[in-house]
């Protein structure tokens, strides 16, 4: 049997915390080799050790049968490996060629030669259907393109087995579509692939084997076509997993949230949210479906202060917050679940037990005269940990040291444990894997079910469908239809979402259609 890369019997250790124990991990050539686990059971640091990032304690790494010791990402170059990164190592201000380059820039002369790079750029490009233009910055693509830059940057290098490191994390779902047609492309092409995942659904659409590892721990390889959804979710688990989140029917009250004629602008003084309605009661979950881009984000920042409104109101619990300051809208009874947990969710250099503290440091009992009492925030933190299942080392590990998963978690207990009238949650469960999902939806339940409103933000429309007691669909910055879960289906909303109305669909069988005439192309 031909493998291009054998990671065999790893085991690497950060002080005395074992990140990867006794893994075995095997890619042949042509392959999509998925590696799966929960938050932080150690599948990153694995492939950052084949990167050349870490160094392992033991086993050992054979590339293409030779055995090799990776000392750092240049050898790991050097032998055709390329990593793309969950959070992107882009930067913003800079053109797609220029990163692409930045470290191995082409001289002429003694000069950069750009126009030489962009041109090779411009070739790979096309030859992978990636669609990026050379000369665009940065900071002015959306997050799917970004992603297409950095696969650029791994094949400009020369790579030839690819490492995606949760790379649908940020992606709609036609970006996650365009995704997948890359990587048959590279495959087609001859490249090997790693995919760092725990979405099921996309391991049992793109790969040809998994591996999976619990809590550090190789559990073993299974080929993809022989096993199920279910199977990889118990495995990775370690316990049958539920993907129908149990909930009994909703009983809503009063109005909590009441958002009239809302208009909000972006950062270039452009609308993104135009004159929007929309209520969210005691005791329901109020779903917003819509692609990214239709002014979800510019809704919430607009709803927890975080962003001017140009006009319209906010109402919470009968009290107008429009345009008031985050911590006054907080302390009128709003929990919230940031989108960005790294930007607006943790300060990543203060420990756990801080972030936990983050809402709550300047009151009572966590401050007496202007002075923190760290005993109570250390047991207010320890309780977060223990109710929230955070795996960490304890409440003084620094909150960048967790797992994607497990700062998350954090974020949602400082926030239920607050016991807020409305829970706002932005995409609560991306990039967390199903034992984690399953947790987190409980948890929005249990709110809903003590006579709480939440008002939850996602791009994944099981998701959606799944918890919402009310699904209010968004497009291009309005509110285009509020339909019930149980009396809708994807095509439908998909067809909401992309700015058609109930009036122009049809049902045909079993499917909703648009009626003849109406296949217009909604952008």
């Amino acid at each position: 049997m031909e493998y291009v890369v054998e990671m065999l019997k790893i085991r690497k250790e950060f002080g005395k915390f074992v990140a990867n124990n006794n893994i075995t991990l095997q890619l042949k050539k042509g392959e999509i080799h998925a590696l799966l686990g929960e938050n932080g059971a150690g599948k990153t640091t694995l492939m950052n050790v084949l990167f050349g990032l870490y160094q392992p304690e033991g086993g050992e790494i054979r590339v293409r049968g030779k055995t090799t010791a990776i000392s750092d990402p240049n050898v790991a170059n050097s032998l055709g490996i390329g990593m793309v990164h969950q959070h992107f190592m882009l930067v913003e201000n800079l053109t797609v060629t220029e990163n692409i380059i930045l470290g191995n820039e082409p001289k002429k002369m003694g000069m950069i030669n750009i126009k030489a790079a962009a041109k090779k750029v411009a070739e790979i490009s096309k030859l992978y259907g990636l669609d990026v233009d050379p000369y665009a910055k940065i900071e002015d693509i959306s997050v799917g393109m970004q992603q297409r830059v950095e696969i650029l940057k791994t094949l400009y290098r020369g790579a030839e087995i690819l490492i995606f490191d949760e790379p649908t994390a940020s992606l709609t779902p036609q970006e996650i579509n365009e995704l997948i047609a890359i990587m048959r492309k590279l495959i087609g092409e001859g490249k090997s692939i790693i995919i760092i995942t725990h979405k099921l659904q996309e391991i049992m659409d793109v790969s040809d084997r998994v591996t999976i590892i619990r809590k550090g721990e190789g559990i073993g390889t299974v080929i993809t076509s022989e096993t199920t959804p279910e199977e990889l979710a118990t495995l990775m688990v370690g316990r049958q997993v539920t993907f129908k989140t149990e909930k009994i029917p909703s009983r809503p009250t009063d109005e909590v949230l009441q958002i009239e004629d809302l208009v909000v602008e972006d950062n270039r003084g452009i609308a993104k949210v135009k004159g929007l309605n929309l209520s969210v009661r005691k005791g329901e979950i109020v779903g917003i479906a819509g692609i990214d881009g239709n002014g979800q984000s510019e809704l919430i920042e607009a709803i927890t202060g975080l962003r001017k409104v140009k006009s319209g109101k906010v109402f919470l619990d009968s009290v107008d917050v429009t345009g008031k300051k985050p911590r006054e809208i907080t302390e009128t009874g709003m929990g919230h679940i940031p989108q960005d947990r790294h930007k607006h969710g943790l300060v990543l250099d203060f420990s756990v037990g801080y972030n936990a503290a983050l809402q709550t440091y300047y009151k009572k009992p966590f401050s007496k005269n202007g002075i923190m009492d760290y005993k109570v925030i250390s047991q207010k933190a320890n309780d977060i940990i223990s109710t929230f299942d955070v795996r960490t080392q304890g409440e003084h590990e620094l909150a960048r040291a967790l797992s994607g998963g497990n700062q998350q978690k954090l974020i949602i207990g400082r926030e239920v444990d607050r016991d807020p009238e409305l829970l706002i949650a932005a995409l609560p469960t991306r990039g967390l894997d199903v034992g984690a999902i399953e947790f987190i939806h409980k948890r929005l339940i249990e709110q809903r079910d003590h006579g709480k409103a939440v008002l939850l933000i996602s791009f994944e429309l099981d998701e959606v469908m799944n918890v919402s007691d009310r699904i209010a669909v968004i497009y291009d910055g309005k509110i285009m239809d509020t339909v019930l879960p149980s009396e809708t289906n994807e095509q439908e909303l998909g067809l909401l979402m992309a700015g058609h109305t109930k009036e122009e669909m049809v049902v045909v069988g079993d499917d909703v259609v648009l009626k003849e005439g109406d296949n217009r192309n909604v952008e």
